[in-house]
């Protein structure tokens, strides 16, 4: 008996059904780190040390105190005692004092005292000796603690994937295990009657399985772990013992094949009898018309059409989405913005999922149809990159029209990339646009503004206090940036964070003078930076003394981290008793704070990046009302009057 379509359903509708019926719900579990490679992380990962852990040689010579070599050269080479010798991967507790040196290997630690290493290229032995022909700074060749890392600092953020890279970081922070999402279990059948395995003789009339092998790939492509069952015959009992025991060992079960109205097709029926059963039977769609979609005790069904391009296409639209969403991926695959090659037609009363192949053409994407009766060719499989949606009321699309096109496969680059400097509050900002995957990369104010000059940024977070007392503008000016925009953000109340109670009773910048005291500093060309070193300069002009010599007092002055939560990290681990940083880390880390300043923190944008859609969402959430609710719960920061303001640079 031939069966007719329940009732053919909008791919919309057919998603609401299916999620009224069905709560996605993501697991977590703990691996090693050597089998996290292509999961997907669960949690923040916070630097359990600084990197490098210690002040190391980054070339051999000699470690010694800079001062001592300041004029020297060739025709008056200074002499210095040389009173021992550390190699990479010792601990030594020798001393570099006046007129002393100590012989280092590159890698190794620097004794305490020295403050540069002479490259051993400058230097000459002489007995207990050595002469050295060439001045150094203070910091030459050495690599400080945490002037790459350090302790305390957000080196990976929850829903990145694992990858080599971020392997190589993990093992540098000497973190073994971590926790991802665990992978969600996919079982595969592929139904027919005139399917073979391939390797096996092709008898006539028959063809080999093609989609187990490829939704197999597919799933694992999504994050997901593919358990391939292989072949059922159209027999309704075997069926529906071949799904019984996918569903006992899966997550989420996928069929292909008999799910049209032809002899013989008893999908339909077999789906009915779960609970709560068969939720779909046809999709208004071309390719994959004959979809059904069913429930058992929590688990969802997808019976797939058979042939290859219909089944992958369905796929891509209904179940990779879940399957990403599952393993703690972005929900949705990648797609990029294209122009139709050549003119296109379509039947009305039907969205058609038209393949497409992409070629790079004179800078920008070119796509052009897959033509002929693609639902069953395996060559379309092949030579698809993805596809585009016409709707049911679109007839014909004109060559040179601008489309989305759906990608098939794993990458997926960052929507949005932000360089600049850090904020909890942009973290906020990006927590409520989770449907976007975020590039950020803390590098402070000035790295920012010029990566928005150079366009290698969608977005930078700037706070930078000009000469004139206003933040951003003037300065942004001055860097000879063109065709951006600045948008105002919000204020934040920047200060000294102390440990709690302040022990030491630090209650300004001269307080760091103190041979008690150390300081942990922000990165060179952080807006803090530029907010430290301008109290710096006053405080050297009011005691008569340089900068540089002020710079020299301060116990930690070269010690940078590049986030505001390494600075309150440093402070309560006892790694530094001081630092500047923003209200709402302070009080994170339940440290005491006293205020500096409200500053301004403001994005800066590329005109023609305006209309890129994660970057008007960013937008639209920066003026939104519950922004500012999640805000004002981070203490120091506030959204203000000219939050969302826009000033053309």
């Amino acid at each position: 008996m031939r069966k007719i379509f329940r009732e053919v359903l909008s791919i919309e509708k057919a998603k609401k059904i299916l999620f009224q019926h069905y709560k996605p719900e993501t697991v977590t579990e703990e691996v090693e780190l050597l089998d996290s490679r292509g999961r997907v992380l669960a949690e923040d990962i916070r630097a359990p040390i600084s990197l490098p852990p210690f002040d190391r040689a980054t070339v051999d010579g000699y470690a010694v105190i800079a001062e001592e070599t300041f004029g020297v050269d060739e025709s008056r080479p200074v002499k210095l005692e040389v009173v021992g010798r550390v190699e990479a991967g010792e601990w030594s507790g020798i001393e570099v004092g006046r007129g002393k040196a100590v012989e280092v290997a590159t890698g190794s630690l620097i004794p305490k005292g020295a403050n540069a290493v002479v490259m051993v290229e400058f230097t000459r032995e002489s007995g207990r000796f050595v002469e050295i022909f060439r001045s150094t700074n203070p910091g030459e060749n050495v690599l400080f603690a945490g002037s790459d890392i350090m302790a305390g600092e957000l080196v990976l953020r929850k829903g990145k994937k694992i990858t080599s890279r971020e392997i190589a970081l993990l093992s540098a922070c000497g973190i073994r295990r971590l926790k991802v999402y665990r992978k969600p279990k996919v079982a595969i059948l592929s139904t027919g009657n005139e399917l073979v395995e391939p390797g096996e003789k092709l008898e006539r009339a028959k063809i080999y399985d093609v989609n187990s092998f490829a939704l197999s790939a597919a799933v694992e492509e999504c994050g997901g772990d593919p358990i391939r069952l292989g072949i059922v015959k159209d027999d309704e009992d075997e069926l529906r013992s071949a799904i019984l025991r996918a569903l006992e060992v899966a997550d989420i079960v996928l069929t292909s094949g008999s799910t049209s109205a032809g002899f013989g097709d008893m999908m339909f029926r077999i789906l009915s009898e779960f609970d709560p059963g068969l939720l779909v039977h046809g999709i208004a769609v071309k390719p994959g018309k004959p979809t059904a979609i069913a429930l058992h005790k929590g688990k969802p069904i997808f019976a797939l059409p058979g042939y290859p391009t219909s089944a992958m296409t369905i796929f891509e639209i209904f179940v990779s989405p879940l399957i990403r969403k599952l393993s703690g991926l972005c929900e949705e695959s990648k797609t990029l913005k294209a122009k139709l090659a050549m003119k296109v037609f379509s039947e009305p009363g039907r969205r058609e999922l038209l393949p497409v192949n992409i070629i790079h053409d004179s800078g920008e994407y070119k796509v052009y149809p897959v033509t002929g009766s693609y639902s069953g060719m395996i060559s379309a499989i092949y030579a698809t990159d993805g596809f585009i949606e016409i709707p049911e009321d679109v007839l014909m699309l004109e060559e040179g029209e601008v489309v989305d096109v759906r990608l098939y496969g794993e990458v997926k680059p960052a929507d949005l990339v932000i360089i600049g400097s850090h904020c909890t509050g942009l973290d906020a900002i990006l927590e409520l646009m989770p449907e976007y995957e975020a590039k950020v990369i803390n590098l402070g104010s000035t790295a920012g503004i010029l990566a928005v000059k150079r366009r290698e940024a969608d977005l930078a977070g700037v706070h930078l206090l000009g000469e004139d007392g206003n933040y951003n503008e003037g300065v942004i000016r001055k860097f000879g940036v063109e065709n951006a925009v600045l948008v105002k953000g919000y204020l934040r109340e920047q200060g000294l964070i102390v440990a709690k109670g302040n022990p030491k009773r630090i209650h300004n910048f001269q307080d760091l003078l103190r041979e008690d005291v150390s300081f942990v500093n922000r990165n060179r060309g952080s807006g803090t930076r530029v907010l430290v070193d301008m109290h710096l300069r006053n405080l050297a002009i009011e005691l008569n003394i340089s900068f540089e010599e002020l710079r020299r007092r301060i116990k930690g002055y070269e010690v940078e981290a590049k986030t505001h939560d390494a600075i309150a990290f440093a402070v309560a681990t006892g790694r530094a008793d001081v630092g500047v940083g923003i209200k709402s880390v302070a009080k994170l880390y339940d440290l005491d704070f006293i205020p500096l300043r409200a500053e301004e923190y403001d994005f800066l944008i590329p005109l023609e990046r305006l209309n890129k859609p994660p970057v008007r969402a960013f937008l639209e959430i920066l003026k939104s009302r519950e922004f500012a609710e999640r805000l004002g719960k981070l203490d120091g920061l506030k959204v203000y009057e000219k939050t969302g303001k826009m000033i053309k640079i």
